[in-house]
């Protein structure tokens, strides 16, 4: 009994070390503009060069991974489909078509119109989350609000080209729930900065400071009411515009 126990162990430990081992993107790996995939490929749940990705195994790593519900990510699946010119399989590289999934004033990355990296992380844009809820180890629904608030003002300022409509913010704000749910309590939507912090710099799903996937499964009832607080604490306000060669897109 004992070594059979012995054994059981030792292969869930070799599971877990094989299914969620960490590895940095090498030469001809392709990574996109969301760090919750990018994380999911640098963990091999995705396909770890980023490319041949279909919408099942979204769906199926996401909710292995973050135990994340298809009816959550079903959309953003499809439409990452769309940015690809293969009919079957995209890339996480694809998804950075602008104004599709990727948008403007993202939380870690650079709008498309400042001609900047707007597929890698941004420390410097990153820095309005990092900075926000000073004083604590946490962020909230509260500081989710006032940071969105505030990368659109910087967008406001310095985009011309800036696409600010009801896609725009819904995909925005779902964003931001996702981080606080995911990482954090579904229930109130707060989050570990560290948690989070890791996930957005470094790309990783933060397993080594004592993350674990979220015990519910997090689906569209649970994100909703997240995402719904922190748009209205956003104080969001449509700002309408386009930009150059974009197609008319709508949600619902």
């Amino acid at each position: 009994m004992l070594g059979i126990k012995f054994l059981t162990i030792l292969s869930l430990l070799f599971f877990k070390c094989f299914c969620f081992r960490l590895e940095t993107p090498g030469e001809g790996d392709l990574r996109g503009p969301c760090p919750f995939l990018n994380a999911l490929a640098n963990h091999n749940y995705l396909p770890h060069n980023g490319k041949d990705i279909t919408i099942s195994q979204v769906l199926d790593t996401s909710k292995k991974g973050f135990n994340v519900e298809p009816d959550v990510l079903g959309l953003f699946a499809k439409l990452a489909l769309i940015t690809s010119a293969n009919y079957t399989v995209f890339s996480l590289t694809d998804i950075n078509l602008h104004d599709c999934i990727e948008t403007d004033a993202s939380l870690s990355r650079a709008d498309a119109f400042t001609n900047a990296n707007n597929l890698g992380f941004n420390e410097t844009i990153y820095q309005t989350l990092a900075s926000s809820n000073p004083g604590v180890d946490y962020y909230n629904v509260t500081s989710a609000g006032a940071v969105m608030k505030a990368r659109l003002a910087d967008s406001v300022a310095t985009n011309p080209e800036l696409v600010n409509g009801d896609k725009e913010i819904t995909f925005r704000a779902t964003e931001s729930a996702l981080y606080l749910i995911v990482l954090g309590n579904p229930d109130s939507g707060v989050a570990p900065k560290k948690f989070v912090d890791v996930l957005f710099s470094e790309e990783r799903i933060p397993y080594d400071e004592g993350w674990a996937a979220p015990s519910v499964p997090i689906n569209g009832s649970v994100v909703g009411p997240i995402a719904g607080s922190v748009m209205n604490a956003s104080q969001w306000v449509a700002t309408g515009g386009n930009h150059t060669g974009a197609l008319p897109f709508t949600v619902g």
